[in-house]
Parts: structure tokens; C-alpha cells; sequence
């Protein structure tokens, strides 16, 4: 352990109660090691980086984990276009018959003969890559599990070739430290048999039988992990759901707790919501042969009835078609193992309600939890290209470059080793938190405990600026409010809050609420959004009825995630509306009233950075963000 650090009974580092990496200077053997000096050694081509590697441990001695705190003055290689581990292993990859060093297999399992399609007879395809360790060493296996392997769609051609995504980088760096990787196709897609079950009962099922072959393989130590983003990152979920005792570990990257989650908030649904079963992946594992008749399968045929249905009405109509997707209750209930939980606060895509407060419910469930939420869209934490090409003004732009982790592949590789070999040291298990101006920072939980309230009430300290108090139907027409200039700077954490008082002319309507931070020049940016159909305004699953015209009701809606800094003379504006960003009009579109006043208020929950671990990551030497300094 690292002197002055102090450790719990379990061996875990424990925060200290103050730590400020901005003006730490570390010191190796003696010898302060500069950034600009080590970075003269990197010259990658290709996979390899053996060489770069060597050149920095001359200089490191042996390595010892690094806090997070004290990281910005390491020597990480930090202008490549994703992160690096610092410690080289010891094995090469097997050798196989192949090009891509990988073989093939099949695991067969039973499928519920509800299930149609291939039932009984359920066969899940899967590659696997060995690193080359003497004669009975057992190694863990870290896995992939997703759609995309053999899909012609998204340009992978065979299961036995590494993604270019995250498989290239785990061969690459982490097996040779005596790890196995595997890469899964799920049901339905690529070799894989059935329909494409869009995360549905058959597909959890060959999840839970591929991590069960994975972990009772003789070359396996019987600890596997799953690792993956958006559907890849959604698996990981579903191997938890069982209690697998070979799952020791997962790492969902923006993946999803709950099929209908992705794609609905309060009974508002997305644009996509309607035909993402068959729209999206519908033509997955169909290629025109007589063995497309396994692709019949029940809940394929009537997944685009449910998405409609849950359009028209907010919810499960008839049947589980939802409820059979949704996993976070039985993880919660069953699974034994850790979680590596990444998510980005601005994800277009997976929305960062699938991270918060997920995390306290890992953390009070007493399952180990980590959390790593930066500003950046739909990615991985330590792409510099993508952070950039995918941000915006109010989109995470203002966070970069300092958004950019690339000290990510080390950190996994200390969390495997711990995790799946019980070797090393225990991760810290707390929550590295970005806000929207770049600045991260430790909390142990997300939202953070003991935070101060902020009441804003509309028509008081937020004033009516535009509009009146009504909310057309169907377009963006609706009141705009501005709180006065603070008078001091603000951080904004967690979930905000707008409960408000709205009449309804029929029993339905929808507001969109849209949360931006404007400065003195009149400049606004977005924060933070939230959407509600009024038919959930308790903030449930428990569709609402109320007398339109003749009843107020108040709408409870609760923010997306949002970690912001207010600077000192800016306001925050709030507009209102029917829809924004990607949701579809209410299907029970209405006329809402606004009713102003001590009961709509506007809640958001403060920090005080003085008592606050702040931390800078490693420095982002990349072309994109020294691009992006210079301007």
C-alpha cells in the first residue's frame, strides 16, 4: 500500500479526507519523471508497444498502482488513440491454426420449448484467444458477449478476428499477463442458432451457458468476466442476473439494466422506441437460407406490437415482454461478484440513468462497486478522437481534453487482477465523477450523500421570461424561465428535480424540460434535460387518472444525471415544452397549464468542492487535444 493511505479490514484504500493531485509532484527511486521526457520514447505501429513499454519501466523501477489521485504526474502514454498499460506481461498469444491466433467452438444448450425457433436445441458460437503459459497454469477469461461478430452489417466478418473496438486491446495488452479472452455471439447472431431474442429470455440463457463453458474449460481457473459497451455492455447484466458462480466480475460500458429503459423515461418514449426490435436488429443471423425458420420465434414476432403498445399506453399492456428485460432487480438479488460500472454523462445513446443512481443500488445491495462517469457521448473512457468528433457546446465539448482516461487500461488490468486472480491490490471502490467543465473528482457514492437543496420556485426566483404558462401539444411552444445571476459560483450534482402543477385539458399531455446554464453574455449551454408523460407524474411505473380541466396534479420529474459548474454572474434557464431532443410527441397529446407558484419548484442539489477529492488524470497528448488547446 502507499504510505500516508489508510486501508479498511478488507485491504481496500480508503479516500483520504484530503487529496490534490493538481500540485503533487511524484518522485521514482528518487528521480522526478517528466511527462514531455518519457513521451520522446513513444512510437507505436500496430498492436505491439513492448519497446515504449520497456523505455518507461527503466525509468518507473518496478511499478506500483498508482492512486488516482496522484496519476496527472505519471509517465502514462497519453498521445496514442486509446490508453496503454504501464507493466508489460510475461506471455505471448498461442499460436493457432489460424491468422488471428483464435479457435472456434460451439456450446450447446437447452432452450424452453416456449422459446420456438431451434428449441430444444440452443448452440451458442464463440472464439477464444490462450495466452501461451506453461503446462497446467489456469488463467481467467474476460469476455465480450454481443451481436456484432460475423455480421457483414457492421463489418466483422468471422468471429475468430478480434474486435477493432476493445478486443485488439485486451490480446493485446492484458493476456499477455496470463489472461484468456473470448469473444460470444448471442443468440441469433452470427454462428450463434434461434431468433435474435433482443436480450429476451433465449438469449440470457446462452449468456449464462457460455460464461458457465468458459469457466469450466481446462485451461480455465473458473473466473470469468464479462467487459463490453451498449449491447456488448448490456450482456454483462444479463450474466449477473443468474448468480453464475464462474461470474466474478463485470464491466458494462453504457449498457442497459432493462430493455424498455433504454428507451423510455416516465412513460415518454424515444423515437426509436416503436420498431427497435426488428427495425434495428431484426435482420440479424437472417442470411436467405432454409435455416432462417429458427429466426421464428415468438417474442420476435411480436416484439414490434409491444413497442407500439408500450408507445400508445407507457407500459407492459399484456404479458412480460418488458419484464423479462429488465435486469437490475435480480442482479441485485442474485449476482455474488463485483462491478465495474462506466458510463458517459452526455450518452445520446444510453442514457446516464442506466449508471445513476444504479450505483448506490449495487453499493447498498453490497455488491463491490465502482464507478467511472466522464462527460463524454457514446464511447469508451480513453478515445481522444471520439470525445472530441462526438461532443458539442453543452454536449461535453467543455470538458475536454481533461475527459480523456488513459490511465483506463491499466486500471482494468489492476481490477482484474484482483477481481478474477486475487493477486495485487484492491481497487479503491468509490466513484470518479467528471463535471461538465472537466473537473473530476472522488465521491463514494453517486448522487453524493449530504448535499445541500436549492428551491427555485417558477414565477418567483425562476421568472417567466417567454411565453405564457401554457404548454402546446406537439411542438416546442411552452414557458421559458431564468433564475437571477448567482452571486457565487454553483455546482450542481446528481439529479435535479421539477415538481410542478400542471392542469391537463384530457387525461394525458407531456412536458419537456429543458436545463441550460447561461452566462452574462446571454451564451446558454445545455445541462440537463427531463421528460414525463403525465399519465406517470407520481415518477413510477403506476400509470396515474386524474379530472382533467377540474384537477391539479403535480408532475414529479427528475432530471438525467447532471454535474455541473455554475460560474459566479451566470443563470440558469429552464424552458418547457410538449418534446425535445430525440422523444416522440405524447401518444395522449393535451394542452397543459402551468400552475406557478410555492408548489412548482425547480430542486437542485449542491456541492461544496472544498470538501471534495478534486484530481487531474493524465495529461491528453493526443493531436486532437493539443488541436484543441491551441485554439
Amino acid at each position: 500500500m502507499f504510505a500516508g493511505i489508510p486501508t479498511g479490514d478488507d485491504g481496500s484504500e480508503h479516500i483520504p479526507d484530503k487529496a490534490r493531485a493538481t500540485n503533487s509532484k511524484v518522485r521514482i527511486l528518487g528521480i522526478s519523471v517528466s511527462l514531455s521526457a518519457i513521451m520522446l520514447f513513444v512510437s507505436l505501429q500496430g498492436w505491439i508497444i513492448n519497446d515504449v513499454v520497456d523505455e518507461i519501466q527503466e525509468d518507473l523501477g518496478n511499478y506500483e498502482r498508482v492512486p488516482v489521485w496522484e496519476r496527472s504526474e505519471w509517465p502514462y502514454i497519453t498521445n496514442q488513440s486509446h490508453g496503454y498499460v504501464m507493466e508489460l506481461g510475461e506471455y505471448g498469444v498461442l499460436e493457432t491454426e489460424n491468422a488471428w491466433n483464435s479457435t472456434h467452438h460451439f456450446v450447446s444448450f437447452e432452450l424452453p420449448l416456449s422459446e420456438g425457433g431451434a428449441a430444444p436445441n440452443g448452440v451458442v458460437s464463440l472464439a477464444v484467444w490462450l495466452p501461451d503459459v506453461p503446462p497446467g497454469v489456469r488463467v481467467p477469461v474476460i469476455a465480450e458477449f454481443g451481436p456484432y461478430f460475423d455480421e457483414i452489417s457492421v463489418d466483422t466478418p468471422s468471429i475468430e478476428v478480434p474486435g477493432t473496438w476493445l478486443g485488439e486491446m485486451i490480446i493485446d495488452q492484458i493476456l499477455p499477463h496470463g489472461y484468456a479472452f473470448a469473444q460470444v455471439s448471442v443468440m441469433g447472431t452470427g454462428r450463434s442458432n434461434h431468433c435474435m431474442d433482443l436480450m429476451g429470455n433465449a438469449e440470457q440463457l446462452g449468456v449464462d451457458a457460455a460464461v458457465t463453458w468458459l469457466g469450466t474449460q481446462d485451461w480455465s481457473n473458473g473466473a470469468v468476466s464479462m467487459i463490453g459497451k451498449s449491447y456488448d455492455g448490456s450482456t454483462p447484466w444479463q450474466a449477473a442476473t443468474f448468480g453464475n458462480e464462474h461470474l466474478k466480475t463485470i464491466v458494462p460500458i453504457s449498457g442497459l439494466i432493462g430493455v424498455m429503459e433504454l428507451m423510455w423515461k416516465n412513460g415518454s418514449s424515444e423515437a426509436r422506441a416503436p420498431f427497435m426490435h426488428n427495425g434495428v436488429y431484426g435482420s440479424y443471423g437472417i442470411d436467405g437460407d432454409q435455416e432462417d425458420i429458427g429466426n421464428m420465434c415468438p417474442d420476435y414476432i411480436i416484439g414490434p406490437g409491444t413497442g407500439v403498445a408500450a408507445y400508445m399506453w407507457g407500459g407492459e399492456v399484456a404479458g412480460t415482454y418488458w419484464e423479462e428485460r429488465y435486469f437490475l432487480d435480480r442482479v441485485l438479488q442474485n449476482y455474488r461478484g463485483s462491478v465495474y460500472l462506466i458510463q458517459g454523462m452526455h450518452d445520446w445513446n444510453v442514457d446516464p440513468h442506466m449508471a445513476v443512481p444504479v450505483i448506490n443500488q449495487l453499493i447498498d445491495a453490497g455488491i463491490e462497486s465502482k464507478g467511472l462517469f466522464g462527460q463524454w457521448d457514446h464511447d469508451y473512457p480513453d478515445r481522444p478522437d471520439y470525445h472530441f468528433d462526438r461532443s458539442g457546446e453543452g454536449r461535453g465539448r467543455e470538458a475536454y481534453p481533461q475527459m480523456v482516461r488513459f490511465d483506463w487500461m491499466q486500471d482494468l488490468l489492476e481490477w482484474f487482477d484482483w477481481y478474477l486472480k486475487g493477486t495485487g491490490e484492491k481497487p479503491g471502490l468509490f466513484v470518479e465523477i467528471q463535471s461538465n467543465k472537466g473537473q473530476w473528482r472522488i465521491e463514494e457514492r453517486y448522487p453524493p450523500q449530504g448535499m445541500e437543496t436549492m428551491s427555485l420556485d417558477l414565477g418567483g426566483q425562476m421568472m417567466n421570461i417567454a411565453g405564457t404558462t401554457t404548454i402546446l401539444p406537439n411542438g416546442n411552444f411552452g414557458p421559458i424561465y431564468e433564475s437571477e445571476p448567482f452571486d457565487e459560483a454553483v455546482w450542481i450534482s446528481g439529479l435535479p428535480r421539477l415538481h410542478i402543477d400542471v392542469a391537463t385539458a384530457t387525461l394525458g399531455g407531456q412536458i419537456y424540460a429543458l436545463l441550460e446554464d447561461c452566462s452574462e453574455e446571454g451564451i446558454c449551454i445545455h445541462i440537463g434535460h427531463a421528460i414525463m408523460d403525465l399519465r406517470y407524474h407520481e415518477g413510477g411505473e403506476q400509470e396515474q387518472t386524474w379530472i382533467p380541466i377540474f384537477e391539479t396534479i403535480n408532475a414529479k420529474m427528475e432530471f438525467f444525471a447532471i454535474d455541473a459548474q455554475i460560474e459566479e454572474g451566470h443563470t440558469l434557464r429552464l424552458s418547457l415544452a410538449s418534446t425535445g431532443e430525440d422523444y416522440l410527441p405524447a401518444s395522449t397529446s393535451s394542452i397543459v397549464e402551468v400552475s406557478e407558484g410555492s408548489t412548482s419548484n425547480l430542486l437542485i442539489d449542491i456541492i461544496q468542492p472544498g470538501d471534495k477529492i478534486l484530481f487531474d488524470p493524465p495529461t491528453c497528448t493526443h493531436q486532437y487535444c493539443l488541436d484543441w488547446l491551441d485554439q
